[in-house]
């Protein structure tokens, strides 16, 4: 298949679009679809465009997408042209591709949705009906095709869901990254961060060099045994940095996990050759104009203070805790907090969280079908806390781009939990990222 520009067909563009969109979040309704051989299948329909440009393949529990991030800011501070995949996105479908920091336009992605339908019609008609690439999988695609045909020097792979059963597994980076591992996905993945690391562990390649975050001690040794198997090299942030986060790299991304992350990155950066012109000055000057969104990102909204942040599961809780914590002794208040989470297993940890630094709760029910209700937000609050707990929904609290109901003139506001909950707001605070957009999972 030709690596051309591909050109939508006729029609106006909104009609054509939402129709696209219609297409691709159809494929979601059977819920993911785990394995990689649909995506070798649909890859070697293309023409292999994931071997066209080379790739960092990112996986972990959290910070995936943060050192993704971080890398393509050192990578364009060296001043090459990048790729960066990631998911899920916070308002536009776009948002999920991105050459030289430019997302996927909706006229691109009608024309990748007209070009990869037949091609993926003529699979599941070959084989069987569930050899039908998935939503995920055509995302991946239009990513690798858009990479390959805007002719990146190095693009930026962040991994969907696990490693192993991946779409994204299909690539042979330059270097692997595991970011961290904790307890999430664990229905999919295990129950056990030895069963969760296995699964990440699985973008190991023979002979390819692997960087590792912070992660429990088992998780690690699990790891390396792997790459031992496979001789892929393993560097891991702790044994080149120690605890001492002020031997750390700076970013301007808050948290000390960002700063975990920015030493991850910084390892992978190291790890690639000479010819890539990474040198000391870039890595520090991209690590601190890195792009990313939602993670403990600080506003002004009418005055007040407004923090986003994505802190989604147990593991995202914890750094949550702790900058609540930091929070509070910085601004001398205790901040009212907007949440929302998907499932039980989630909304726990980050309730407590919450609890232990809240004046005021907003509990929000985010637009997906795993959401937790209202009701079942409130009977995981600690029983102990004492501060003010209402319902509410995103149009409610934040009425137009100016203006959040909640609090009072002096609060703190703190909007964290679902990515999809702050993709919801962001919406709102943001009109003109365009509308927001049906989904139905979380990557």
């Amino acid at each position: 298949m030709s690596l051309a520009h591909p050109k939508p067909e006729a029609g106006t563009v909104a009609a054509d679009y939402a129709a696209a969109q219609e297409l691709l979040y159809s494929l979601k309704v059977d819920g993911p679809k785990f394995g990689i051989d649909r995506m070798r299948l649909l890859a070697a329909a293309l023409g292999h465009p994931e071997r066209a440009v080379p790739c960092i393949h990112v996986a972990g529990t959290n910070g995936k997408g943060s050192v993704a991030a971080m890398l393509e800011a050192v990578l364009h501070a060296a001043g090459w042209r990048t790729g960066l995949y990631t998911s899920p996105h916070l308002v536009r479908l776009g948002e999920r591709v991105q050459v030289g920091r430019r997302i996927l336009g909706e006229a691109e992605i009608i024309a990748f949705t007209h070009e990869l339908r037949p091609v993926a019609e003529r699979l599941a008609a070959a084989g069987a009906p569930d050899d039908h690439p998935s939503f995920f999988e055509f995302m991946t695609a239009m990513a690798f095709l858009q990479f390959a045909r805007s002719r990146c020097d190095l693009s930026l792979i962040e991994v969907g869901l696990g490693g192993r059963l991946d779409a994204t597994n299909i690539v042979v980076p330059e270097v692997s990254v595991i970011t961290s591992i904790g307890l999430d996905h664990c229905e999919m993945l295990g129950g056990t961060v030895e069963l969760i690391a296995a699964e990440k562990a699985g973008i190991i390649k023979p002979g390819v060099p692997v960087v590792l975050g912070r992660m429990p001690a088992a998780a690690e040794a699990v790891i390396r045994a792997i790459a031992a198997e496979l001789e892929a090299p393993v560097q891991a942030v702790g044994e080149v940095y120690g605890e001492n986060l002020d031997h750390y790299p700076e970013t301007n991304l808050a948290g000390d996990n960002q700063r975990w992350n920015a030493a991850t990155a910084t390892l992978v950066a190291r790890l690639l050759p000479d010819r890539w012109r990474l040198t000391g000055d870039v890595m520090a000057r991209g690590l601190r104009e890195v792009r990313w969104p939602g993670r403990w990102e600080r506003r002004l909204l009418g005055g007040r203070i407004l923090i986003l942040d994505a802190s989604h599961n147990p593991e995202g809780a914890a750094v949550l805790d702790t900058n609540l914590a930091r929070l509070v002794v910085e601004t001398g208040r205790r901040p009212v907090v907007i949440t929302g989470a998907l499932g039980a297993a989630r909304a726990q940890p980050l309730l407590a969280a919450v609890a232990r630094h809240a004046r005021e709760i907003h509990l929000v029910v985010p637009k997906q079908s795993r959401a937790c209700s209202h009701a079942e937000l409130e009977a995981l609050l600690p029983a102990d806390f004492r501060g003010g707990v209402r319902r509410a929904t995103v149009p409610e609290l934040f009425p137009d781009a100016h203006t959040c109901t909640a609090g009072g003139p002096d609060d703190v506001l703190v909007v964290t939990g679902s990515i999809y909950l702050l993709g919801e707001v962001l919406e709102r605070l943001d009109p003109e990222r365009g509308p927001g957009e049906g989904r139905l999972q979380d990557f």
